[in-house]
């Protein structure tokens, strides 16, 4: 048999096994842009670069119904929601969230989360020792609760925020985590799904034009108003990613530890920097390893192919970390974005695309702002950082450095903003690509 013809050995332990490697690492051997593998039983073909981007985008080669792992959905995504829909429907239920996030609904969600943030790092200087991971999600939560306009009193923020960084934490691992992940969604989905019937029946009066109050009242041209569970599945849709935010705010510590000559800047509030280091942060950092689909037809992409039904992965990981897009990828350097705007199809750590038509994530300018403002704030505060596991382990889906990042010392801002950072050294034997 023609051995590249041969049949494929199903390469999901492996990936389970190398995490964010498996797939730069089997492109880097085949010595292209381009790999066909074997992936939850399925041949698959695995691609990389922009124009390809625009080619796993097209909707004519890729359907997402039907394509998300059931384990994805039953704790990432949930079941029914917008990530599983194709053509009319997906544009459709999408425009539940774009106006939302347009730019003066992304601001007042950001006054709500600098606000939280402003009133956290007062109690920190009282605290032997802070873990920013899991006070950003805590911070995180309380600012989209109260931004998306739940009811404050029946959503305590830090056990919502325990939940939400739950269903990230385990939506691509088996064990321990992923059953967590489950219990989570199941116990979120119930809780938000009865605050909708709420809403509909009068009982609770949601803010006008809230994120609560457009997902009760939303209408699919085709199924009519959204069941409770379906419009709960939204609601998380909206929380979740903005809580997700805590593991950019980990990594965003973690580079002013490695990098701090870029720590001053920050502070003194150039605002093309601090966007310019959000985006170096989501480059540089590992979040999602790769996007997939379910192809339409048969596909051919640079001489290799892959039949209908096959799966269609995007190596987002690896196309973040492309020398030729990005020159010295593993270098953290904000300053190749101030040099020159992102690709659409270039810088893709929430996917690629058009948000507005397509399936990258529209939440994208959600994710810069809040990192923007929230390296602002980081950069202007004291602290030391205590002798700790910083390594950021490529194998865990998702990654963050195991400590959380914790600090110890002064959090005050306005003693922060007089003084240099005291932040002294902590044990950093590996960086993000180790």
């Amino acid at each position: 048999m023609d051995a590249h013809r041969r049949p494929l050995l199903d390469r999901t332990p492996a990936l389970l096994a190398e995490g964010y490697a498996w797939l730069p690492n089997r492109m880097r051997d085949s010595n292209g842009s381009v790999l066909r593998t074997r992936l939850l039983g399925r041949p698959a073909l695995a691609v990389r670069g922009p124009e390809a981007v625009r080619f796993f985008y097209d909707e004519s080669h890729v359907r997402r119904h039907g394509a998300v792992p059931a384990p994805v959905l039953d704790t990432l995504f949930g079941q029914g929601a917008v990530h599983t829909l194709d053509g009319d429907a997906h544009r459709t239920r999408k425009e539940l969230f774009l106006p939302l996030l347009e730019a003066d609904p992304v601001a007042r969600l950001t006054d709500h989360v600098t606000t939280a943030w402003d009133e956290a790092v007062r109690s920190w200087s009282e605290r032997d020792r802070v873990v920013l991971f899991d006070e950003a999600a805590v911070v995180l939560t309380r600012g989209v609760r109260d931004w998306a306009g739940l009811p404050p009193r029946s959503f305590d923020a830090e056990p919502l925020a325990l939940d939400l960084v739950a269903m990230v934490d385990g939506f691509a691992t088996p064990g321990p985590r992923h059953l967590r992940a489950r219990r989570a969604r199941a116990r979120q989905e119930t809780r938000m799904a009865r605050l909708v019937e709420e809403v509909g029946s009068g009982d609770l009066v949601a803010p006008a034009d809230s994120v609560l109050e457009r997902v009760a009242r939303h209408r699919d041209p085709a199924e009519g108003p959204l069941d409770s569970r379906t419009a709960a599945v939204e609601l998380l849709n909206v929380l979740r990613p903005t809580v997700a935010v805590s593991w950019f705010v980990a990594f965003a510590a973690h580079a002013l530890h490695r990098w701090p000559a870029h720590r001053e800047r920050l502070r003194g509030g150039d605002a093309e920097f601090a966007t310019a280091f959000a985006h170096e942060v989501r480059r540089f950092y590992p979040f999602a390893p790769f996007l997939g689909g379910r192809t339409v037809t048969g596909l051919t992409w640079h001489g290799e192919s892959v039949p209908a039904g096959g799966i269609l992965l995007l190596d987002v990981y690896g196309q973040n970390h492309d020398e030729e897009l990005w020159g010295d990828p593993y270098a953290f350097r904000p300053e190749r974005f101030l040099d020159r705007l992102p690709g659409r199809d270039e810088l893709i750590p929430q996917g690629g695309g058009d948000p507005a038509a397509g399936h990258r994530c529209p939440g994208e300018r959600v994710t810069v702002g809040l990192l923007e403002a929230l390296a602002v704030r980081l950069a202007r505060l004291e602290y030391t950082v205590p002798e700790q596991d910083l390594r950021i382990p490529l194998r865990r889906i998702p990654t963050r450095p195991r400590s959380g990042f914790a600090v110890t010392g002064d959090a005050l801002p306005d003693r922060a903003s007089a003084h240099p950072s005291t932040t002294r050294q902590a044990t950093t034997r590996t960086g993000p690509v180790g």
